[in-house]
């Protein structure tokens, strides 16, 4: 993969589980931030993967966390001499990381590796409604809310063509709109997991099927590009024409691995 250039987004991931040809969720914004660690994060070079500063993660579910450790083993001796991989995420979702993953049973403790006073990875508390600025294109990224089984963010990242909102894994989501309609919205990734046959599936798991993300589409502003995200390997086709059944407007696309987008 070529390096992209300023202003753009790279899907590496953007597939509800694993399957030949799908990686779970991840975003590489510019070559520094990060927007969830999913199995997608495995494509990336070394090099690239020793440039990236700032991870942002959604929520702590496994499909959106897994890349972390293995990128910290990955780039801890490259970055020797650097500051840590800023790991910013809520405070229950770091928690999560603190007690089941980095707790030298599951994985090593990065954040205290190769040293405590000078780790590869550091922990940083975020809230629903901040503004982040990061990166070394100090790009402005607000935090938005998202309803799932666990505490779960969404974020939107403002570029000079208007903002790329991601929902993070959410199902029906008022305050998420409430929200966006305050944001010049030019592009929004938006997730669907399941098909209309497992709408209690998805009920239960807050995610969305093709009837609730049908309602949810129709607050979209005219203009915005809408793109698809989270679907489960092999359910494609059959939740692209349960939407397209149920959508009196537009089909939005579904995102592709290796896609770049453009601010």
């Amino acid at each position: 993969m070529t390096r992209p250039a300023e202003g753009q987004i790279r899907v590496l991931g953007c597939s509800g589980s694993i399957a030949q040809g799908c990686r779970t969720t991840a975003f590489l914004l510019d070559d520094d931030v990060l927007i969830d660690a999913g199995t997608g994060v495995g494509d990336l070079t070394l090099d690239e993967l020793t440039r990236i500063d700032h991870i942002l993660l959604s929520h702590a579910h496994l499909d959106h966390v897994l890349g972390i450790p293995l990128l910290a083993d990955s780039v801890m001796r490259r970055r020797q001499g650097r500051p840590p991989i800023q790991v910013h995420a809520l405070p229950p979702t770091l928690a999560v990381l603190r007690q089941h993953l980095f707790n030298d049973q599951l994985w090593p403790d990065f954040t205290r590796l190769p040293s405590s006073t000078r780790p590869v990875l550091a922990l940083h508390e975020l809230q629903i409604g901040q503004t982040l600025t990061l990166g070394q294109h100090q790009r402005r990224i607000q935090v938005l809310p998202a309803v799932h089984t666990v505490p779960a963010v969404g974020y939107a990242v403002h570029g000079p063509k208007g903002v790329w909102a991601y929902t993070g894994d959410t199902g029906p989501n008022p305050a998420l709109w409430q929200v966006l309609r305050t944001l010049p919205l030019a592009q929004l990734v938006i997730e669907i997991a399941f098909p209309e046959s497992e709408r209690a599936v998805a009920n239960d798991s807050r995610h969305h099927c093709p009837s609730t993300l049908v309602a949810e589409l129709a607050q979209v502003p005219a203009g915005v590009q809408v793109l698809l995200t989270h679907i489960k390997p092999g359910e494609m086709d059959t939740v692209l024409a349960d939407l397209a059944a149920r959508l009196p407007g537009p089909m939005p696309v579904a995102l592709q691995m290796g896609q770049v987008l453009a601010l």
